[in-house]
């Protein structure tokens, strides 16, 4: 693999900072960076953004999540997906079909984010959420599915639907159906969006973990847990004081990334 193809980053002071007076630099410093936090020792998770079918990209990031790993030393490796593995992108098939693989390893959990509840509505027969499923990426999805470009054209959404239904492995839909809403790991909280502030985890309805944006990503206060998520994208991650935002737009920007977190200690792995 080309030395140039991923970057680790840790958490670190921005070069441009370098330039500003003392004060003024610690102040900031104060503002911007996440607070404290930790997983059990003994543990280290990755926690991989949104995938959106770039089986390519899943390749290269699980294969330097390995090296780093191992070159971290001995621990308890978990991985969390934080959900979106399908649409967009030209190969959910595949990407479903590596991590309901990768699951054999026992140590991977997995978010259900919006776009595979759609997709699972779809499956269930639901031809209002297949129109909604195409709107949103999933063209591509039926097309990674073995419906052809032709098919596609030509059929109507009824016909579609059938076919979808078809198409889709009973294995898939039981791993997909299978994913959780939310992950708890020391002073962190996993989700695929967000939360709504103010309710407790327990209470969070599913249409706020799966599709919540502007009043979590606005709120500026403590969540009470280190929330880590995706669904919002960004050209970088959002490291925030009260969230970490690591979905960076894979299916067009190339970038996918993961997150690694060991005590307190939190980096970047990108693609």
């Amino acid at each position: 693999m080309e030395a140039c193809a991923y970057l680790v980053r840790p958490f670190s002071a921005d070069c441009a900072l370098a330039r500003m007076p003392v004060k003024t630099l610690l102040n900031f410093a104060a503002r911007r960076r996440p607070r404290p936090c930790r997983v059990p020792d003994g543990r280290r998770i990755y926690a991989v953004g949104d995938i959106h079918g770039r089986l390519d990209l899943l390749d290269k990031l699980l294969a330097l999540i390995e090296a780093d790993d191992a070159a971290r030393g001995t621990a308890c490796t978990e991985m969390v997906f934080l959900g979106d593995l399908i649409d967009r992108g030209p190969d959910s098939y595949g990407v479903v079909e590596r991590l309901f693989a990768l699951r054999e390893r026992g140590s991977v959990r997995y978010l259900m984010g919006n776009h595979e509840e759609v997709f699972l509505r779809a499956t269930e027969g639901d031809l209002r959420a297949l129109r909604f499923l195409i709107r949103i990426g999933g063209r591509q999805t039926l097309i990674s599915y073995g419906i052809s470009e032709e098919e596609y054209r030509s059929l109507d959404y009824g016909e579609l639907l059938q076919l979808l239904q078809e198409r889709v492995p009973t294995r898939h839909i039981a791993f997909l159906s299978s994913f959780e809403n939310w992950i708890e790991v020391g002073d962190y909280l996993f989700v695929h969006a967000g939360i709504r502030p103010g309710v407790p985890v327990e209470e969070q309805k599913t249409s706020d973990l799966y599709w919540i944006r502007e009043d979590f990503l606005t709120h500026g206060h403590d969540f009470g847990k280190m929330i880590v998520h995706g669904h919002s994208i960004s050209a970088e991650p959002e490291l925030k004081a009260n969230r970490l935002g690591i979905d960076t737009g894979a299916y067009q920007s190339g970038t996918l990334t993961a997150l690694g977190l060991e005590g307190e200690d939190r980096w970047l792995i990108q693609t």
